[in-house]
Parts: structure tokens; C-alpha cells; sequence
């Protein structure tokens, strides 16, 4: 029932949907208790009873910003260190308790806050309450050496796959050491600096719990299926016994400021495609200017009308795309501009673009109109953020955490809907037209020529990975913990009472005449509707040698309906503050839309004509193509890439499955717009589709709305051809791929398998679990948390309708490549010939 549970719960988050509002108009309002403790810590309650779960996320304020200079990295490596046990939670077992209950569970760090979190079925409630109270409370006489080196090296593994190793991996380093000044909470990273994260010691986390995870800098918000009053009482049981720390200061804005503009350029190893970011220093988080800058963003760039999109997109054809985002943060910010431009193009002529842009902002404006679109978009997306209860408790902490008050909500959407243009035009006078910036150069190895003139070398110091930094960690006997006293026996987990009953929302089914099937569910619970129509066949009816065609098809129907350009389709989904995206996979192509309840039919609408009148516009057809092979450019040097296609080619041989459902560089440059329309001619139809729909509204206004689109789209014979998958090979074999510079290896371990519709295939996925299903699986035990050779190794069942696969995969360090195939390969053996009785059931 467990097993079963869990994926309900699964199911039940990602359905969106679970609080009590109503909509905007009568009110929107989250019922919620805010109380404290006797010894500071800060509890906000809020009850939903629309699933038997419940939601505990409890933050602490503290994040990479209250670190010094020579200890940093330390808020993220002790994240992780709160996962490994504490007095009365023995080792692993954070995960295998929660998960073992059917829940989910896990932390994040940045810079200024770290959280834990739990979702679980309502029966374990209690005990992640005590999981959290222990480690809270009763974590520092577990502190270890040979702990603290396995998730040192974890933590160094970590830097290398997502810095080290990745395209423009260092971009932030660089951004964070030059936007702001020496000493500056926020001039290092979240993940803080290779040699710090060696240097640490237990002495160093056990001072930074002791002074910052205390009750009285923690905040927990619990939100789901509770009565309050029980919840308070095993608050008060596992919490308000703790005792409160040294009070933590609270920290006004210390926003950054540059005398002049800084340039500065790297060599990346893997980069195919050179990267211009630059940022200007702004404003902290909630402040007036902040809610305008954020617009700012939205108007600059991200729209086709947008002047920076017009000016390097359109006219100049520098990129295929452009960003412009405001980042406040508790003490600070910052508004980046970022450009990845087209392969070998000079980043001094995007410079000079991006300029253009922004003097065709301060000279042409924007309008009304422009406004209350982005007004809209921002209404739909705050809604979004109440939509489960996990989302909820993550959204409440964050307001009481920065505001005090866990009810902000209200304040921060009604300063949202309050900015102005005035406000607007004045944040780009006052923070980016004429002001300095940090700006930086990523090129390909050896393109220094595409670098911005003037621009100096960072001089990044890159690892050297035949001296791979490593914590030694000794086999010493570790001396018997001595236990904190408490008042009630806490090495006495809570029973988990019996499961819940889970009530699951009846679908409805129906059919249109034209043959295409409809599933819906009512949920009134937010003023919102997610719907798709799914089309089957996507990259599986594409020919081998026009790879890509239908990935195309789903991008140009984003381009456009034969009544209205791009830029008025996308005005028209924005000023219903609508998302109405197409896509195409593997299986099928997919318009997916997420609206407003009182905007339902509009944007079925608006559907109607993107999927019977398709424009085929020429420019967007040609802008299209370049992105999509410069990605695959940008694609070819990236470590993960390269692992998992190359294994794709290895497992599917001379079929449309060992091709990245975009193509490759020479399929798409060959794509044709009359390839389009043969895709789209012979494959559209309603008698493969599917209409799902979950949301504000019943069935008899689905098909009302749907009556339209069963008359104009008629129905064709399709087939869906069946692809033939090679069976697994004849013996294992081992490849190599060289990518020079790199500072991990990826293994990727892979055969054919089961498809998605095979009876076997759930009992596959479950005997796998203890394999490598999740954080206590085998592989991850071994090679993270005994070796410490990776931040992560994982197995798992990936299935189709008509066929699947059986992958592993690791990124690890360097030189511990051998090793770690070689525990793969044992390991998967001994498996293979012992798989745990309690899995096969």
C-alpha cells in the first residue's frame, strides 16, 4: 500500500490544484495560524484536507551570504551534513524513513536562506516532525571526520558537474567576485570555493549549527491535511524543548555599486557558442523599484516585439534568443542581460546591439497594452504558486522568513498589479541606462578574437584533474555518541499510523464526433485549467534522414496563425495572461495550455487557429532553424550530452530512436518548409488525439467549448508504424568518448528493455528501487556516500508505449573512473542474482 501511495502522492502534486480559494474577484485568501515558541522558533499553519497529505518545509535563515571569506561553501555543505544522522536518526535514514512512508524529501541552499522539506502521506506526519526536531536539536555530537570528508568530496563532485565541467560553468564565479565588492555577502557562490571546501573542519560545522540552526532563526510552516490543534501539540512535544540560540542579527540592504564598468573575458573548454552576460547592480527584494524592475525584464526581451529581441534577433541576427531578468535578493540585486549568440559571431557587435535595444527602449517606449499583459502573465503565475501544498509551505516560509508576515502574499500581488509605466521608465533611468556594469565574455577555446574589445582575462584557475582535490577520510573508530537529555525517550521513532484513504477525483471521459477522446477532472480549488491536446506520433513518424521535422512542425506553430503575425499571437495568449505552448517528444506532440478560469474558451480560441491555421512564416521558419542547430552545436560539447546520445546510438543502431528527437546539425539544415506542412497534412488528426484537461470547470462547458474544433478538424486515417528496437547485445562492451578539458567522466550504462505497457514493467521499476531508484539505492550509497567519488549515481526503467530501456548513469571524478565502472558492473551482477524478495512482490 505504501508503494501505491507514494505514487498517488506523486500524482497529487504534480496535478496542481490543492488549496481552498476562489478566485480573484471574491477574495483570495489562504486560512493560516502564525504562533511562536517559547524559544523563538516561528510556526505557520495552514489547512488543506483536499488530499490525506501533508506538507512540512522548515527554513532557516541562513545561506551562503553569512559565510566569511576562507570558509565558504559552508551553508551548502552543511545541508548536506544534516542528511547523513543525528542522535536518535541513524545513518541514511532521513531518506528511508520518509520515502519507506511513501513520502518525499529534500533540502536546498542559496544565499540567504536554506530549507528542508517533507511531503508525506498525513499518517507520518509525526514522524518527520521528529526527524527535523532531531536534527535540529541533536546533531552536533554526530559530526564526524570520516563524515564530514565522504560529504566534502560529495560537495567537490558537485562543484565540478555543475561549475567545472559544464558550459559557462564559471559565469557566476565571475559575475559574484566583480558585481560586488571584496567581502560582500554575496561576492561567492552558493557552492564556495574548492580549497575552502577542503579546509573545513568538524570543529567549523558544529560552530555554524550551534550559531545559526537554532529555533530562534528557523522558521517551520506545516500545510495539508492536519488539525491545527493536534499539529501544535507535537510541535511544542519535539521543538519547544530545544533551546534558543544567540540572537542573529538582521541585515539591512547593502546593495553593490561600480565606479566603472568592468569587461572580462574566459576561454571555456566547453563552449561551443560564445556567451555575453552582462549585469547591473539594482535593488533588494520587495522594495518599490524591484516589482518595476522585474517588468523592465519582461519588456526589454522577452517578447518578439521586445526592442533587444527586434534589434539582435530580427534585424541583426547575432542570436536566436536574448534574455533580460531582474534578480533581487534579501540584501541586494542584480539585472542581467544575457546573449548566447550565434556560433562565431563577435560579441563586440552584440555589445553594440544590445545598446541599439536599450536606446530603442528609452526612445520608443512601450504601451498600456504592453503593461497589462505582463500584469496578466504575473496574475496566472502568482495563482501557480499556491497550487499544491508543498508549493504553498514553500511560498508562506519565504514570506515570513523575509517579511515577517506569512500573509504578504496579499501585499506582494497588489504591489505586483500597482507598477506603473512611470515606475517603469524611471528603474531603467535609474539603474541601466548610462550606468556601469560587470560584463563578461565566454568564447569557445582559442576564439579569442570573438571576445568584446577591451575586455581583460579573469584568469580563472581551473583544476587540475590528475590532482583532483580529495578529503582523506581515516578509518578511526568513531567514539559512542553521547546523547543529548531530553524529556521524553526521542530514540523512539513515532509509529506511522495506518494509511490514509485516499480519495482520488473521478475522471470524466467523453468522445467529440470527429474521434478525438477527452479526459477531465474538476478541481474548483484554484481560479485556474491546465489543458492539452496530445497528438500521437511526434519524432516516431519523423524519416531517419529528415530527423528533426517534427520538433520543427511543434516550433513554427508557435510562430504565428495565418490571421496573426508572432508578435500578435503572443500579444493576444499574454493579455490573457495564458500559456499555450506546442512540443513534440519521442511519442507524440503536445499543445499544452495553463489559463485563467474566466479565459478558458479565449484561449481555446486562440488553440484552435495554431493548430487548423498554421502560418509557415518564412523569417520564423529560417530563425527557427539556426537556433535549433546552434543548439546542437552547443550540445556537441557538453560531457551528458555526448553520454547519453552516443548510448542512444550504441542501444538503437540505424533507427528514428538513436536520433535526438531535434535532429542532428545535417537532418535540420536540410528541412524544407514543405516538409513541414507534409508532416503536418498527413499526420494531424483528431482520430489520434487527445484532449485532457484538469481544472475549473465541468464537462458540459468542455464540450460546449470543444463543439468549434469538432467541426473544423476532420478526421484522417493514421498509422503509427512500430519501430523496431534492437534486442540487448551479445555481451557487454565498454566505449569511450574523449572530451578534452573535462573534469569528471559521465558514465552512461544502458540496453534495450520493456516497454511502458509490458506487464512487467511496474515490478521492474520496483525491483530497481533498492538498485538504484532513489538517494539509498545501491549505486548511490556506494559511490557517494562510501566513496565519495559523485554527486549522485541513479538506474531506472525508461518506458514508451512500445519499447524502453534500462539505464545507469554517473558523472564522477576523474580518477576514480575505473572504480566506479567496475562497482556498476559488480554491483548490477550481484544484484541480478539476489534481487531482494521484498522487491519482486
Amino acid at each position: 500500500m505504501k508503494k501505491n501511495l507514494s505514487l498517488v502522492i506523486s500524482l497529487m502534486i504534480l496535478a496542481l490544484f490543492s488549496c481552498k480559494p476562489h478566485n480573484k474577484e471574491a477574495g483570495f485568501t489562504i486560512p493560516i495560524e502564525k504562533y511562536s515558541l517559547g524559544n523563538g522558533l516561528t510556526v505557520v499553519l495552514h489547512e488543506d484536507h483536499s488530499d490525506p497529505i501533508a506538507s512540512v518545509a522548515i527554513y532557516y535563515h541562513v545561506g551562503s551570504s553569512r559565510e566569511t571569506e576562507g570558509k565558504t561553501g559552508f551553508a551548502h555543505l552543511f545541508e548536506h551534513m544534516m542528511f547523513q544522522k543525528s542522535e536518535n536518526v541513524s545513518e541514511d535514514q532521513f531518506f528511508k524513513n520518509i520515502q519507506g512512508a511513501g513520502g518525499n524529501l529534500n533540502g536546498s541552499t542559496n544565499e540567504d536562506v536554506t530549507n528542508y522539506w517533507e511531503v508525506v502521506p498525513k499518517n507520518a506526519l509525526e514522524m518527520a516532525l521528529w526527524m527535523e526536531s532531531d536534527r535540529m536539536g541533536y546533531l552536533e555530537n554526530t559530526v564526524t571526520k570520516t563524515a564530514l570528508a565522504n560529504q566534502q568530496n560529495v560537495v567537490q563532485n558537485e562543484k565540478r558537474q555543475s561549475v567545472d565541467n559544464a558550459p559557462y560553468g564559471f559565469n557566476e564565479v565571475l559575475i559574484c567576485k566583480n558585481l560586488y565588492p571584496k567581502g560582500h555577502p554575496y561576492s561567492w557562490t552558493v557552492i564556495g570555493e574548492m580549497q575552502d571546501l577542503t579546509n573545513a573542519t568538524t570543529e567549523d560545522v558544529k560552530a555554524f549549527h550551534k550559531k545559526f540552526y537554532s529555533p530562534n532563526n528557523a522558521f517551520l510552516v506545516i500545510s495539508g491535511d492536519i488539525n491545527k490543534e493536534d499539529v501544535k501539540v507535537l510541535v511544542e512535544k519535539y521543538f519547544g524543548e530545544i533551546p534558543g540560540g544567540e540572537k542573529i542579527e538582521k541585515r539591512g540592504p547593502v546593495p553593490a555599486s561600480l565606479s566603472s564598468t568592468i569587461r572580462l573575458f574566459h576561454e571555456d573548454n566547453f563552449a561551443k557558442a560564445p556567451l555575453l552576460t552582462m549585469i547591473f547592480p539594482t535593488v533588494e527584494q520587495y522594495s518599490k523599484d524591484s516589482y518595476a524592475l522585474d517588468f523592465l525584464g519582461s519588456l526589454l526581451a522577452n517578447s518578439k516585439k521586445a526592442p533587444l529581441y527586434t534589434v539582435l534577433v530580427k534585424d541583426k541576427k547575432l542570436t536566436s534568443r536574448v534574455s533580460a531578468r531582474n534578480g533581487s535578493q534579501e540584501i541586494a540585486g542584480a539585472f542581467t542581460i544575457s546573449v548566447t549568440a550565434n556560433p562565431g559571431v563577435n560579441l563586440t557587435d552584440v555589445e553594440k546591439a544590445i545598446f541599439e535595444g536599450l536606446e530603442k527602449f528609452d526612445k520608443d517606449g512601450f504601451t498600456e497594452e504592453d503593461l497589462t499583459r505582463i500584469k496578466a502573465i504575473n496574475e496566472t503565475g502568482f495563482f501557480r504558486a499556491f497550487s499544491s501544498v508543498q508549493s504553498k509551505a514553500f511560498t508562506l516560509a519565504e514570506y515570513t522568513v523575509f517579511t515577517g508576515d506569512p500573509e504578504f502574499y496579499k501585499k506582494d500581488l497588489a504591489n505586483m498589479q500597482a507598477v506603473t509605466m512611470s515606475d517603469i521608465k524611471t528603474v531603467f533611468r535609474k539603474y541601466i541606462k548610462g550606468k556601469n556594469f560587470v560584463e563578461t565574455s565566454f568564447v569557445p577555446k582559442g576564439d579569442t578574437n570573438l571576445i568584446v574589445t577591451g575586455s581583460v582575462s579573469a584568469n580563472i584557475v581551473e583544476e587540475d584533474v590528475t590532482k583532483a582535490a580529495e578529503v582523506k577520510a581515516e578509518a578511526i573508530a568513531e567514539d559512542a555518541i553521547t546523547k543529548t537529555p531530553a524529556r521524553f525517550d526521542r530514540s523512539v521513532m513515532p509509529p506511522v499510523g495506518p494509511d490514509p484513504k485516499v480519495t482520488i477525483p473521478a475522471p470524466w471521459t467523453a468522445s467529440l464526433g470527429n474521434g478525438m477522446k477527452i479526459w477531465g477532472i474538476v478541481q474548483n480549488e484554484l481560479p485556474v485549467i491546465q489543458y492539452s491536446i496530445v497528438i500521437n506520433g511526434g519524432h516516431m513518424l519523423d524519416k531517419i534522414e529528415k530527423a528533426g521535422v517534427a520538433n520543427m512542425v511543434a516550433t513554427m506553430m508557435n510562430e504565428g496563425t495565418k490571421n496573426k503575425t508572432p508578435e500578435q499571437l503572443e500579444e493576444a495568449i499574454g493579455l490573457l495572461g495564458a500559456s499555450i505552448r506546442v512540443s513534440s517528444g519521442n511519442e507524440d506532440l503536445t499543445i499544452s495550455v495553463n489559463t485563467l478560469t474566466r479565459n478558458f474558451e479565449k484561449t481555446l480560441t486562440l488553440v484552435e487557429e495554431i493548430l487548423l491555421e498554421p502560418r509557415w512564416d518564412g523569417e520564423q521558419f529560417a530563425l527557427a532553424k539556426s537556433r535549433i542547430i546552434n543548439t546542437l552545436k552547443r550540445n556537441a560539447a557538453n560531457p551528458n550530452y555526448l553520454a547519453s546520445s552516443t548510448l542512444n546510438k550504441l542501444m538503437y543502431g540505424n533507427n528514428i530512436l538513436a536520433i535526438d528527437a531535434s535532429g542532428t546539425e545535417a537532418s535540420v539544415a536540410s528541412i524544407t518548409i514543405d516538409d513541414l506542412k507534409e508532416y503536418y497534412n498527413k499526420y494531424f488528426s483528431p482520430s489520434i488525439a487527445r484532449f485532457l484537461v484538469a481544472g475549473n470547470v465541468d464537462q458540459p462547458k468542455v464540450e460546449a467549448a470543444l463543439a468549434g474544433l469538432n467541426q473544423k478538424w476532420q478526421a484522417k486515417e493514421v498509422v503509427i508504424p512500430d519501430i523496431k528496437v534492437p534486442g540487448p547485445p551479445a555481451k557487454s562492451q565498454i566505449y569511450f568518448v574523449d572530451v578534452p578539458g573535462a573534469k569528471q567522466s559521465v558514465i552512461s550504462i544502458g540496453a534495450p528493455s520493456i516497454s511502458r505497457t509490458n506487464p512487467d514493467y511496474y515490478p521492474a521499476t520496483v525491483a530497481n528501487y533498492k538498485l538504484g531508484g532513489n538517494f539509498n539505492g545501491v549505486f548511490n550509497l556506494i559511490l557517494r556516500e562510501e566513496k565519495g567519488f559523485t554527486y549522485g549515481a541513479r538506474s531506472g526503467f525508461y518506458g514508451a508505449k512500445n519499447y524502453g530501456a534500462f539505464t545507469a548513469s554517473s558523472m564522477v571524478r576523474t580518477n576514480s573512473t575505473l572504480e566506479s565502472v567496475t562497482i556498476f558492473k559488480t554491483e548490477m551482477e550481484k544484484y541480478r542474482k539476489n534481487v531482494p524478495q521484498d522487491r519482486k512482490s
